[in-house]
């Protein structure tokens, strides 16, 4: 697989000029809207500031606007007006951030086609460090003749036959001192998701530098779109730049993977879910890190939140933040018990092991003069990462065994060993991070849609900057472990680029189809929250290159959807492009959209009954018999009709409907499953009922 490396890079300050200032990015029906002469807002002509218009995927573009006469940018530029679709501020969406491939049955040894290496996937992140090993170009031809992108070689950076091209945004025009004006990373996270969707063995990201990503990418001929990048909330779909771009790619034939977000466990926290996207959890692998404190009394304890690389050879001494107030700077022990910055006495500090009463990124104890700190995990377990310092997170109940022995003894003394590997029994579940559906927006549409592995995630990583970004820490390293659904989504994004490899005729969902009924039950006992957490389960991409059947769906199959759900024509013919008129003869309903799961909402107290039609395509044996096999709770009935697919040929479409009748429900969500099965291959589809709360 190759990489195009797409960078949006973080904003900058706005200017400080006593005004307003609104960088906004618009969709229009035609550029020339750009120039309309507004009454009450007119463009910065800055050239550092030049308008970005996007003219493949969202027939938009983006300026900066100055608010006058205290006007807002949606009242100075209505919606309506000369094909104006939506105004809104150019946000930012946030960073959704070895042994992982092998725990998903994906090893080296994996089956491969010759065509592989003609397939191109988009990394939209922070950048990328083209050095990194993961991205040596060794064993591979020319890009593919389908490719039409550039390279961007400012700061030193280079492509080569594995980074086939690279692209750097910045709508404001303003380059921060410790970033680069390159696709080069200097932030760590693109590297990382970008090594992990195809590599071998922040603050945030502006709207208007996603849609010319999402551009670019098109125009330049990507197969597969991989975005580790989400919202604070959820937003409609017209009113997400990431929905807008991927739909646009889904009408190019490009599948966007994105990550669901790091916003869990509550419900509805799921921030990228549109249906013609392919939203991705993140769980957790079979293994974990556990970094041990040796206590003087021979007591050992451990815990898994830090990555200790630090080599600590001897007993050293051990206090309590609270015995170590810094009194000439106003401290006292209720605050330096908790280790913030500036509260320690650096005289009864320096050179000790600190053990203090809150979790944070040690650079209090560290600025100190601490060689070390003990800290309480507060609950936060599954994952690991660096610190600047020798660190131990430690269970609050083992943390006070630790405040006992310092005050049993003049000379308590410590010793943090090294991170240690350990394997994780309970593994697969979905960590606690990760965004939970059900679907903000349209209820009856199960999200996420799957689970990747996304937490201790060894892949490449910017020798831009330290391991921690902490003053102080000179740590630089090639590879890092993090954690994140920005992690797994890369995981999915590969697994997709996998399957077109196979299958490069199919079509976005007919891939997204192939994830999802192939992809691994998961353990209700270990996941509360069902399909909400995980969707339709593990991502197994070796089962996903052969399905058997595909639930396949085409644009027209999603503008019928969206014109049932109320859009009107005038927004939908914007933003589609096409001529298309919604009428009630023709309106799809959401139960009818050809969508691999299958979700039912109630409210509480209340029953309800559902059918959904389906089609499925023969892409298994050309002579096949297909029995549903359905699998639920008493609470729900779930009826097929007709249960028996018979197909004569590949490419062949057999369509049936399956209603769902759900009882007042006792629990919160219930699931069950229909399997189509023709004793080789197995296409499996959650089926979900849950009560609706309305004031989520």
């Amino acid at each position: 697989m190759k990489i195009q490396a797409l960078a949006p890079q973080a904003s900058g300050t706005p200017p400080s000029n006593g005004q307003s200032t609104l960088c906004t990015w618009v969709t229009f029906q035609k550029v020339k809207c750009l120039c309309h002469p507004f009454t009450l807002t007119y463009f910065d002509k800055s050239p550092a500031v030049r308008p970005n218009i996007y003219s493949i995927a969202t027939r938009g573009a983006s300026t900066v606007l100055w608010q006058v006469d205290g006007g807002g940018v949606e009242e100075n530029c209505p919606v309506g007006m000369d094909g104006v679709v939506s105004v809104f501020p150019n946000g930012m969406k946030k960073l959704l951030t070895t042994r992982s491939w092998d725990f998903i049955g994906f090893p080296m040894e994996a089956n491969r086609t010759t065509t592989e290496s003609d397939i191109i996937v988009g990394m939209l992140d922070t950048g990328i460090w083209p050095e990194s090993a993961s991205f040596s170009d060794e064993g591979f031809g020319p890009p593919p003749t389908k490719w039409k992108g550039t390279c961007q070689t400012s700061s030193n950076f280079t492509c080569n036959n594995k980074i086939i091209g690279a692209r750097y945004y910045r709508s404001n025009g303003k380059v921060p001192p410790e970033d680069f004006a390159s696709p080069r990373d200097s932030e760590g996270h693109g590297t990382h998701t970008a090594s992990t969707a195809a590599g071998n063995v922040v603050s945030g990201c502006p709207y208007a530098d996603i849609l010319a990503a999402f551009d670019d990418a098109i125009a330049d001929g990507v197969d597969i779109i991989s975005l580790s990048v989400g919202g604070f909330f959820p937003r409609d779909y017209f009113e997400d730049p990431i929905a807008i771009g991927a739909f646009h790619s889904m009408k190019n034939g490009i599948l966007t993977s994105n990550s669901a977000g790091n916003s869990g466990p509550d419900p509805a926290s799921i921030t990228n879910f549109s249906p013609w996207s392919l939203s991705v959890a993140a769980s957790v692998i079979d293994r974990k890190f556990l970094t041990a404190l040796h206590l003087g009394n021979n007591m050992t304890y451990e815990g898994e939140l830090p990555l200790n690389t630090f080599e600590m050879n001897d007993m050293v001494p051990l206090i309590y933040g609270g015995d170590a107030p810094n009194t000439s700077a106003g401290s006292d022990a209720s605050y330096s018990r908790y280790c913030y910055e500036g509260s320690l006495n650096m005289s009864l500090v320096t050179g000790k092991i600190v053990l203090c009463d809150a979790l944070s990124d040690g650079v209090g104890a560290m600025s100190a003069g601490a060689v070390g700190t003990v800290m309480p995990s507060d609950g936060y377990t599954d994952l690991s990462f660096a610190f600047p310092l020798p660190t131990s997170c430690l269970d609050s109940n083992y943390t006070s065994d630790v405040h006992e022995y310092i005050n049993s003894t003049s000379t308590p003394t410590a010793n943090i060993q090294k991170t240690t590997e350990a394997k994780n029994e309970l593994a697969p579940f979905v960590v606690w991070f990760s965004s939970r559906g059900p679907n903000p927006i349209t209820r009856d549409i199960l999200s996420p849609d799957i689970a990747a592995p996304g937490v201790n995630i060894l892949a490449a990583w910017t020798e831009a900057s330290s391991l921690t970004g902490v003053p102080g820490d000179t740590r630089v390293v090639p590879y890092n472990i993090i954690s994140g659904t920005s992690m797994a989504c890369p995981h999915a994004s590969g697994a997709a680029a996998y399957v077109k490899s196979f299958h490069p005729t199919w079509s976005p969902a007919a891939i997204k189809s192939a994830l999802m009924t192939t992809a691994s039950p998961m353990s209700a006992e270990r996941n509360t929250d069902l399909e909400f957490a995980y969707g339709a389960g593990q991502l197994n991409p070796l089962q996903a290159a052969n399905p058997g059947l595909v639930y396949d769906v085409g644009e027209a199959d999603y503008v019928k959807f969206l014109c049932g759900q109320g859009y009107n024509d005038t927004k939908l013919q914007l933003v589609t492009g096409e001529n298309i008129t919604c009428s009630a003869a023709t309106n799809g309903t959401v139960w009818d959209l050809n969508y691999p799961s299958f979700a039912v909402s109630t409210e509480h107290g209340a029953g309800v009954t559902r059918t959904f039609t389906r089609t499925v395509t023969n892409v298994g044996s050309p002579v096949s018999t297909y029995k549903a096999i359905v699998v639920g709770p008493p609470e729900l009935s779930i009826q097929v009709e007709p249960g028996v697919l018979s197909f004569k040929s590949l490419g062949e479409t057999q369509t049936f409907t399956v209603t769902v009748g759900v009882a007042a429900l006792s629990n919160p969500v219930i699931s069950g499953s229909l399997v189509w099965d023709d004793g080789v291959y197995k296409a499996r589809s959650p089926i979900v009922a849950y009560v609706y709360d309305s004031s989520v």
